[in-house]
């Protein structure tokens, strides 16, 4: 049966006025909607404006805060002139990815393993799991320069590595295994019915579908490593000076501008990281 398009067309008004007064509906029953917009202005200019302040201080060609004119004076001292500097940076990245590794992958077979086995302690090894997110960084700075101390490690980048490792693990255990609560348990069957072991249908069904709260929990582990202070400040030893150490250094003579070149620089990179990220995440998800 064809229908008329004249009927069509009342019949599609009619639906679009009713989404209309719906609208209006909905608005006049949250008039809190206009302050919860106004909230989030206020938040992303707080947490914006200065990234661009810093932007925009990295092309100043004064020392100060008077802006002169317009130079790359502080990138040609980054590239040629911050030995010290890039050092630092070096340190950072090292720990950073390395214990970020170590961290995803100790977090990621720790979340599989509670959540999907039973085994006696279970209760109380997830309630322990999430002590490192609550306790103050001091306490647990303190507690593995105490550590440290007892075993007689020397402190240096090999005790910043294992303190990082330990405070990124339940960042990394909490989203992925929130990644599993959201995960088909019917594909694991499906799997053991095509002849699949515990091994194959680990890394070739669980893996690739907890790939997104891998990837996350990997993701944040590197930002948080990267601007730790407080426990980098406790655990670290000659030699292993990281960038947020080095910075703070700097306060006491003056931060140099070079550190806004500097900031410029690793805002593009995360940028670009993120982008990465997002847009293989995408791939994956629409190759499975």
């Amino acid at each position: 049966m064809k229908l008329n398009p004249f009927k069509l067309f009342i019949k599609n008004k009619r639906s679009s006025e009713n989404a209309r007064h719906a609208k209006r509906s909905w608005r006049k029953r949250a008039p809190h909607i206009g302050l919860s917009n106004s909230v989030l202005a206020l938040s992303l200019m707080f947490l914006f404006i200065p990234l661009f302040v810093i932007i925009f201080y990295s092309f100043n060609s004064a020392k100060d805060t008077n802006f002169q004119h317009f130079s790359f004076v502080w990138y040609e001292k980054l590239i040629f002139d911050s030995k010290d500097l890039w050092s630092a940076l070096f340190n950072s990245l090292l720990v950073a990815v390395t214990s970020s590794l170590v961290a995803t992958f100790l977090g990621t077979l720790a979340a599989i393993g509670i959540t999907w086995y039973k085994f006696f302690g279970k209760q109380y090894i997830q309630s322990i799991s999430f002590l490192p997110m609550v306790l103050p960084e001091v306490i647990m700075g303190v507690s593995l320069l105490i550590f440290f101390s007892g075993i007689k490690l020397s402190l240096g980048l090999l005790t910043i590595f294992i303190a990082h490792t330990t405070f990124c693990l339940p960042f990394v255990y909490l989203m992925v295994s929130a990644r599993i609560d959201e995960f088909d348990y019917s594909i694991i069957e499906v799997s053991h019915d095509l002849g699949a072991n515990e091994w194959q249908t680990l890394y070739k069904v669980i893996i690739p579908a907890i790939m997104p709260g891998i990837v996350s929990g990997f993701a944040m582990s590197v930002t948080m490593s990267l601007e730790d202070y407080v426990i980098t400040s406790l655990v670290s030893g000659p030699g292993s000076t990281t960038l947020p150490l080095y910075v703070y250094s700097m306060i006491r003579f003056g931060v140099s501008p070079v550190i806004n070149s500097l900031s410029f620089v690793l805002i593009l990179a995360i940028c670009a990281m993120v982008f990465i990220l997002r847009k293989g995440l995408k791939s994956f998800a629409g190759a499975r």
